[in-house]
Parts: structure tokens; C-alpha cells; sequence
């Protein structure tokens, strides 16, 4: 997880680039506004030992570096290529006849393959990134779809669940990722790029509880116990219960 690590540096480094590099044509609005998040600080009553299951659809289609998608040799949907964005093994996900699709612009977008239509765009960052003058915005985490609703994170500050039909926020918190997260019956456990574990409640985006952590390595959840690298962490409370 060397480079993950390499990548959070580097996204320091860029908040001190010019504020007008441009990234897509036209005005660009965050999808929200707030600069913080409601941390509870209490545990979790009725979490399961195990992650719900989830439907698992086959999904055809790639995408490349310049926010093209493909299902196979043919092109389904045409992105903004952008000059500074992060490698990674993004892949869209299916669900029914649409796909979703992150992107190196910070964008999630839904396209019904039946026609390639885009149904909706959302930009997934916070307003300080790009007052900030950061430029990187990519959408690296794997997206989740569960029932009718999207959790989508990337590199701008901002992780999300949306409503699968329109693409309006449900809630979204500034924190960054670039890795897997976990989803359960109540909350979404995601590391963020701040080196800190989070336990978001999944009803409306407040944070039960956040616990540092030593390595960007994606959560692995059994037995409402989350591992991360080496440090183990009681999913209830957030306390470390073990470190090899």
C-alpha cells in the first residue's frame, strides 16, 4: 500500500496549485457545502457480526484513464480527460440496464446502457478542495450500491450516499478515501486519507466514532471486529483491540 500512502503526500502538495487550473469546462458546484462533520462519539447498538449480503451483477464494461467507458470495442460513454489524475483499477458497476462510473473529475455518473444516455451526474468533492486549488479529484474507491441508494467516496474530501434514481445527496461528510469500504446494517466503516477509521451512520452521515489508524490499507469486517493492516477494531465502540 506504498503508493496509496505516496498519494496522500502528493495531495498536499497540490492544494498549493493555482485555483483556476482548469478541470472540467463550465461552473462546477459542490455537491455540498459543509466544512466538518457531526461526530457522536457513542457506540453502535444492532450492528451485525456480519456484512449484509448484496446482489452481485456481472458487470461488463472498463473504463480507461480519459473517463471513457467500453463494453468491449464499443464506447458507451465519453468523459473529460484530465492531466492529473491518480492510477488505479476502477471499474464501473451494473445494476439493471445502467452503470455507474467514477471518474478521474470527481464525477459519479449514471448511464442507462439500453441507449448510453447519462441519466445524472454528481460532482463528489467538497467546496475547500477546489477553493483549496487542488486539482485531484479522482474517484478510486470501489462504488456500492445497495437497495436504492449509491456510497461513492474519492480523492475531494467528500464521501456520499446518493439516491440511485436522481442522483441527489442523501447525506455526504468531508472525509477522502482511496480504498474499499464496508458497508453493514448500520453504519459504513471507511479509511480515510487522514489516516483515521470511521464508523459513519448510514441513515443520515453522522460519525459514531473515528479511530486512528497506522496503514491506508482497505477494512476487512468479521465478527463486528475490523481489521486494518495489522490493528484490530471493536466495529461497536472503535476501540483497538488488538495490534500484531
Amino acid at each position: 500500500m506504498k503508493k496509496i500512502s505516496c498519494l496522500v503526500c502528493c495531495l498536499a502538495l497540490l492544494g498549493a496549485c493555482s485555483k483556476h487550473d482548469p478541470i472540467l469546462p463550465g461552473v462546477r458546484e459542490p455537491i455540498f457545502d459543509t466544512q466538518s462533520f457531526n461526530l457522536l462519539n457513542q457506540d453502535i447498538s444492532g450492528l451485525t457480526n456480519e456484512i449484509p449480503s448484496t446482489t452481485k451483477t456481472n458487470c461488463p464494461y472498463t473504463q480507461d484513464s480519459s473517463n471513457t467507458i467500453w463494453k468491449g470495442e464499443t464506447k458507451i460513454f465519453s468523459g473529460f480527460p484530465t492531466s492529473n489524475l491518480v492510477k488505479s483499477d476502477q471499474k464501473p458497476v451494473c445494476s439493471g440496464k445502467y452503470v455507474y462510473a467514477g471518474l478521474t473529475t470527481g464525477e459519479l455518473v449514471k448511464i442507462d446502457t439500453s441507449n448510453k444516455n447519462v441519466v445524472w451526474t454528481a460532482d463528489i468533492y467538497s467546496n475547500s478542495i477546489i477553493t483549496g486549488g487542488s486539482s485531484i479529484l479522482d474517484i478510486v474507491a470501489p462504488i456500492s450500491i445497495i437497495n436504492k441508494s449509491v456510497y461513492v467516496g474519492g480523492l475531494g474530501d467528500a464521501f456520499c450516499k446518493l439516491n440511485t434514481n436522481n442522483g441527489k445527496k442523501l447525506w455526504c461528510i468531508q472525509i477522502g478515501t482511496a480504498l474499499p469500504f464496508i458497508i453493514t446494517n448500520k453504519a459504513a466503516f471507511v479509511v480515510g486519507t487522514d489516516d483515521y477509521l470511521y464508523a459513519i451512520r448510514t441513515t443520515d452521515g453522522s460519525v459514531f466514532w473515528r479511530t486512528k489508524v497506522k496503514e491506508q490499507t482497505a477494512p476487512i469486517y468479521a465478527d463486528a471486529v475490523i481489521s486494518v493492516g495489522n490493528q484490530k477494531i471493536n466495529a461497536v465502540t472503535g476501540n483497538v483491540l488488538d495490534e500484531k
